[in-house]
Order: C-alpha cells, then structure tokens, then sequence
C-alpha cells in the first residue's frame, strides 16, 4: 500500500515567500527600465546625428514614455497599497 502524504508545515507569517523575491518582482524594475530605454530612443531620435532611422526611435521615444507614466504609476499605487497593509490599526 502506498503511504499518505504528509503535508508540509507551513509558516504563518510568509516569510518565506518574503526571501524569495528576487530584483524582477520588484514594483520599480519595469518603469525604471522603460524610462531607460526612453531615454536611450530620445537621444537617438533628436540628439545624435549619425543615426539613420531617426523616426523609428521617435515614435519608440513617445510610446516608450507613455509606457512609463503608466507603469510608473501603477508602480507607485501598488506601493503605497502594500504599505497600508502593513499599518492596520490595533
């Protein structure tokens, strides 16, 4: 006969999920890229004359920045939610 499976304890305050977050699940790490990259499409498509295909990186410049707002927003909303869990009142 087979054996039954033992649950595995679990541990109430979810520090485990806690230590294994790594720097991709952070709220911050897509806006920051996206106004990397806009930045980057910018200087391409109005500063630096030797590029070739200037509208290309304007029309990524501007939706790469709209991008951004949102996601920056967003960003800071889900911030600011999980900070509020953790201060409920007594």
């Amino acid at each position: 006969m087979a054996e039954p499976e033992q649950e595995q304890p679990q541990l109430e305050d979810g520090a485990d999920e806690e230590e294994a977050s790594s720097p991709f699940d952070h709220p911050a790490f897509l806006p920051v890229l996206l106004w990397g990259l806009a930045a980057w499409f910018g200087y391409d498509g109005w500063f630096n004359p030797k590029i070739e295909s200037v509208m290309f990186n304007r029309y990524g410049f501007g939706i790469l920045v709209v991008l951004a707002i949102y996601f920056s927003v967003q960003s800071l909303r889900e911030t600011r939610a999980r900070e509020g869990e953790g201060q409920q009142p007594d």
